[in-house]
């Protein structure tokens, strides 16, 4: 196959014409083979089909939009739906691709990286114009050598050197903002929750988080304490829960928490109001602002994100490279918000 070929196939959905230039044939005899025609020598119809296997050609079956060479379709994959924060990005994007005429199709990874190499592969998701991705688990490596030629933009910290457009966070500003935050409002001792039990096993989004805070403590001049670098297995109400509570019980003079979601913080609060202990005791900070913020019991001071901007950003992106933009990678990032709520003294 020509590199040329090669290239452009990588960059955009192959079309008949690709595979015919690769083949060495007419469009029509491309049709034929597609279309199951009968009368094609068996040699040609084996040789098509390998070029069509090899450049991962997948025609439309449906009548206007084959013409047009576009579904409307776009597939989604997140790792959580039942999450606050995923189910608001999702009602987000589908608002935002709504607007353009979009309709997407919703698949749940589990941040699975059998899951996810399936979205990345092109299955279940087939016979979509585009894919918006947040994956969480699959190697870097894999994901830049994805064969499957359906433009698609990622979202979220993960992914970088992947060769995909992205929307990320700013999670060092982040854990910056929550920390300096906490420092201002003269708490000394801010413990960390949501970290992993090793340094290797960061994923991107925890390590950006750890950077931050760990910068908001160098500006304030206050001494680093791994210590207070507490690890979870999971961004779930009931780990914040039972960490703060080890947390109290091993570190009784931290009097600030920065929780590396909301989902943590939450269970943080219930855990504190276990022990007795007030938002003038030991505050919390939690970041997404998810719409549950306004409503636990202190409201809870959070880093807000915004949805329907990194939304807009995504579906922005993918329509370019539907358009035809063939340029390299594209980095978009969105930063957050600090809304102070009675966690922290608000």
């Amino acid at each position: 196959m020509p590199q040329d070929t090669a290239r452009r196939a990588a960059s955009r959905p192959t079309t008949l014409r690709d595979v015919a230039s690769a083949a060495g044939v007419s469009i029509k005899t491309v049709s034929n083979v597609v279309n199951d025609h009968p009368h094609v020598r068996p040699e040609m119809r084996a040789r098509v089909k390998a070029v069509i296997a090899e450049l991962d050609y997948r025609p439309n079956g449906i009548g206007r939009q084959l013409r047009q060479g576009r579904t409307g379709l776009v597939a989604l994959a997140l790792p959580d739906l039942t999450s606050p924060f995923y189910g608001e990005l999702a009602s987000a994007l589908v608002n935002a691709a709504r607007e353009r005429g979009i309709t997407l199709l919703v698949e749940q990874t589990d941040g699975d990286l059998d899951r996810e190499r399936e979205v990345a592969a092109g299955f279940p998701v087939r016979l979509v114009d585009g894919l918006v991705f947040a994956p969480q688990s699959m190697p870097i490596g894999e994901l830049a050598q994805r064969r499957d030629s359906t433009p698609a933009v990622l979202i979220g910290e993960y992914g970088e050197g992947s060769g995909f457009d992205r929307v990320t966070i700013d999670s060092v500003d982040l854990g910056d903002t929550a920390v300096r935050h906490l420092l201002e409002s003269g708490r000394r001792t801010v413990a960390f929750i949501g970290d992993k039990a090793r340094t290797a096993d960061r994923p991107p989004v925890v390590a950006q988080r750890v950077e931050g805070y760990r910068k908001a403590l160098r500006r304030a001049k206050v001494k680093f304490d791994p210590a207070l670098l507490w690890p979870v297995p999971e961004w779930e109400r009931q780990h914040g829960y039972e960490a703060t509570l080890a947390l109290m019980a091993a570190r009784p003079d931290v009097d600030a928490i920065f929780a590396a979601n909301d989902l943590l913080a939450f269970g943080a609060l219930h855990a504190l109001r276990r022990l007795g202990l007030r938002s003038q005791d030991v505050a919390v900070v939690g970041v997404d602002d998810v719409e549950q913020a306004q409503y636990s019991s202190p409201t809870l001071t959070s880093i807000a994100l915004d949805r329907s901007e990194m939304a807009d950003l995504a579906l922005r992106l993918l329509a370019d490279r539907l358009a035809g933009h063939d340029g390299p990678e594209r980095l978009l990032t969105v930063s957050g918000r600090l809304v102070v709520r009675e966690s922290s003294g608000g």
